[in-house]
């Protein structure tokens, strides 16, 4: 209703006018988009487009009273002038292309041949001089930091390859101590033995046994001629050796000497001393000398095979003789009999057992070298593997004696004594600690652990006493108990072991000699 009345009171104001104004029923119930747009070609909205300052404004009017909806025809407005500005845009570029043909058109022929020479001497010919110009220096340039990017390239390549044959040298060290080491241990330095035996050696009765013994060793067993006649020499081979081409050699030689070559030699030392030198025949100990001048870097030692034998043939030969003494047994076909069982043995000198081992001393003291004796092969055999061990195990043993201290310590005391969180130990560490002090056996430790089972008791013990006498003679009164049963002696600790004792446990001078008196 309001909307009528509004509608009549703005009809009559607008009566007197000449131009009627349009209506817009906003409030009235409006039909479809489809019934709007079929209305809409035949009574069209007439719209106006104008520039109010800067900014474009849409007018609408319409001389028709149709129903088509606001925001329709507003969105139909828009795009009608999007579409006239394009136009108009499109129209201006076609004017400035027809005016620049028109241009070419009144140019004459030769301008317009001459129109691009002119704008490449005029700016582009400087630029492209200037272009070449550094063109060439950058090339040269270039070439020249090329060439030192090489060098540097191939500085840095030789630099890595040097560094990794210096990697590779280390690392190859390295390995090799690690099998020089490996290799000296007890459970593998017999396999990097090799022994060499004289050929002499294996002709004589027992060279088969000798070499089975070896090669049943598990080391390496040559037969070479050796410089001394039927000895036995050995090398030690590197891990990465091959054909035995880098053994080192052993300066041990152990050389086997016959019953007959012995006796001869002791013989000719014993008529030497018996008639002050008088003989000139060689004895023991100058035979051997000779030997060592000849090889001053071997370590000789001598072995004899089979002595025991001529002492017991001379001895029944010394028997046998008495015996015929006393019967008067003179027969001549007898002697010739008993020549023919001996004949070997009686070319031998007489030698006793005392003038043998004199003569045995006497090598022993002037030249170092001794002499095993040893009644059969099979002993020889076993002397030559034992040589073999001690040999392979020598330089293992000498780097494990190489501890630093200029004492020798045994395994025990080396290991230390070890006291877990209980305190289960201590006393053993505290009697060991008395036992460091020269001339205090395990006894006497364990007598005065008896009555101060730990330091702090002593010192308490110490601390106890009025005069300082009185603490220097502490302990000397302790009694030391050996043995057992009938067969146990006593004796006392005595002032100067207390006297020691009580410098260790109050002197706080670190250099001070517990020996010294006071």
């Amino acid at each position: 209703m309001c909307s009528d009345s509004l509608q009549s009171e703005d009809l009559r104001s607008s009566s007197d006018s000449d131009e009627e104004l349009p209506v817009f029923d906003f409030l009235q119930p409006r039909p479809s988009t489809d019934v709007a747009s079929q209305k809409a070609p035949k009574k069209p909205a007439s719209s106006v487009l104008c520039s109010v300052g800067s900014a474009d404004v849409m007018m609408i009017s319409s001389d028709s009273e149709d129903d088509v909806p606001l925001a329709q025809r507003v969105k139909l407005r828009q795009d009608s002038a999007v579409l006239t500005e394009g136009n108009r845009k499109g129209s201006s570029e076609s004017e400035h292309l027809l005016t620049t043909l028109d241009k070419e058109r009144r140019s004459t022929p030769e301008e317009a041949d001459d129109l691009p020479h002119r704008h490449l001497s005029a700016s582009e010919t400087g630029d492209a001089t200037k272009a070449t110009k550094r063109s060439a220096e950058e090339i040269r340039a270039s070439r020249e930091e090329a060439l030192r990017r090489r060098q540097a390239r191939e500085r840095r390549q030789q630099d890595r390859e040097a560094l990794k044959q210096e990697q590779e040298r280390q690392k190859a060290e390295r390995r090799a101590l690690a099998e020089a080491s490996k290799a000296l241990r007890p459970e593998e330095c017999i396999k990097h033995m090799v022994v060499a035996v004289d050929p002499a050696l294996l002709q004589l009765e027992g060279g088969g046994t000798l070499l089975a013994s070896v090669q049943a060793l598990g080391c390496s067993c040559a037969i070479e001629k050796q410089p001394l006649p039927r000895s036995v020499t050995w090398a030690r081979q590197a891990p990465s050796a091959q054909n035995g081409a880098a053994r080192v050699p052993e300066p041990h030689v152990v050389m086997q000497m016959t019953v007959e070559d012995f006796i001869t030699l002791t013989h000719n030392y014993i008529q030497e001393e018996r008639h002050s030198g008088s003989a000139c025949s060689p004895t023991l100990t100058s035979w051997v000398r000779e030997r060592q001048r000849l090889h001053p870097d071997k370590r000789l030692s001598l072995a004899v095979i089979e002595l025991e034998s001529y002492f017991r043939a001379r001895k029944s030969r010394s028997q046998k003789r008495l015996r015929a003494a006393v019967a008067g047994e003179e027969a001549g076909g007898g002697k010739e009999k008993k020549k023919r069982r001996s004949g070997h043995a009686e070319k031998l000198p007489e030698v006793s057992r005392v003038e043998v081992e004199e003569a045995v001393v006497h090598l022993q003291l002037h030249t170092g070298v001794s002499v095993r004796f040893l009644s059969t092969w099979k002993e020889f055999s076993d002397h030559i593997t034992m040589t073999t061990k001690a040999v392979a195990e020598a330089p293992f043993k000498r780097a494990r004696e190489q501890t630093g201290f200029s004492f020798y310590l045994e395994s025990e005391w080396a290991g230390g004594q070890r006291v877990d969180k209980a305190g289960k130990g201590l006393l053993q560490a505290w009697k060991r600690q008395i036992q460091q002090f020269n001339r205090v056996s395990s006894d006497v430790a364990a007598a005065i652990l008896a009555a101060y089972p730990s330091p702090q008791l002593l010192k308490k013990a110490y601390s106890q006493c009025r005069t300082e006498n009185e603490k220097l003679s502490l302990l000397s009164d302790l009694l030391i108990r050996r043995g057992e049963g009938v067969t146990s002696t006593t004796r006392r600790v005595g002032p100067e072991l207390s006297k020691r004792l009580f410098l260790l446990m109050h002197s706080r001078d670190p250099e001070q000699n517990l020996d010294a008196s006071l």
